[in-house]
């Protein structure tokens, strides 16, 4: 970069890519446990899968955001899923290709995957 212009048009590039969460009673929220427990257990990809799914379909009402121990380290990894208006959905157990099935059913379709939820698991 050499340029005032190339710097403001990086600027301007960088700006377009952002959302503003202004109204965030309508943003849909995907929280991953990110604690020793869930990264030791596969959240890392699990996060980035759904980072990766979300900006495939350019929803710009969802955003993914990591956490610290949800508390349930034998079901790790665990993401919590928050819709505006609707009951938390816990998912636990996650993997890459349960992430995109999540995304589709979910957050698109705006039906919940009960079968990966905490409420499924068998005792």
């Amino acid at each position: 970069m050499k340029t005032l212009e190339e710097l403001m048009a990086l600027r301007d590039a960088a700006k377009a890519q952002m959302t503003t969460r202004d109204d965030s009673s309508e943003v849909t929220r995907i929280v991953v446990g990110m604690a020793t427990c869930g990264i030791a257990a596969g959240a890392r990809p699990v996060m980035n899968k759904f980072v990766d799914e979300i900006a495939k379909r350019n929803l710009k009402t969802v955003t993914v955001a990591q956490t610290g121990c949800i508390g349930m380290c034998q079901y790790e990894p665990i993401a919590e899923v928050l819709v505006p208006g609707e009951e938390k959905v816990t998912y636990v157990q996650l993997t890459e290709e349960k992430v995109a099935k999540i995304v589709l059913e979910h957050i698109v379709n705006g039906k919940p995957v009960v079968e990966y939820t905490v409420g499924a698991i068998k005792k």
